[in-house]
């Protein structure tokens, strides 16, 4: 997850798909940026996305995030499509990569965080992920209850 300095007054986080972390183990991630419009951007800094059902794909040599939400800027004189494909930057060594990992290994491309970097920059953390079973899903939640309930004990005394 990506962490906001302290000091920085331009680093805000938009977006977090929590649920990815519990569907998917995931092996890597990687930092885009994102080709947006003006009234996506107004509409970023109002923090009205959704990126929960989102998903990546290499397409033609090109990186596309598909199915993620931008609620539409009220005041815009160019109105832009909420669930458009939008185009994500990377570059050719990691779009290779990427594409390798999703053809080869049966990986997936899941968005993790959009957040905006300490530049003002739109900036979209993605993971390449596995999906988990039922049972991988089960053993990860045991671990969650025990590391709270150690926390609970130590608390104790």
């Amino acid at each position: 997850m990506a962490k906001k300095p302290k000091s920085d007054p331009n680093y805000k986080i938009i977006a977090e798909n929590r649920r990815a972390r519990y569907d998917y183990a995931i092996e890597d991630d990687i930092e885009c940026g994102i080709i947006l419009t003006g009234s996506e951007v107004k509409s970023l800094r109002e923090n009205s996305a959704n990126i929960a059902e989102s998903y990546a794909a290499v397409e033609e040599g090109e990186l596309w995030l598909v199915n993620s939400y931008i609620a539409p800027y009220e005041r815009a004189m160019f109105r832009h499509e909420e669930r458009r494909r939008r185009k994500l930057l990377a570059s050719k060594k990691e779009l290779s990569r990427m594409w390798n990992d999703t053809q080869r290994k049966g990986m997936t491309l899941v968005p993790l965080v959009m957040y905006f970097n300490h530049k003002g920059m739109a900036k979209l953390k993605i993971g390449i992920a596995k999906g988990k079973k039922n049972h991988d899903k089960r053993e990860s939640d045991a671990k969650r209850d025990w590391g709270r309930q150690k926390q609970r004990l130590l608390k104790q005394g």
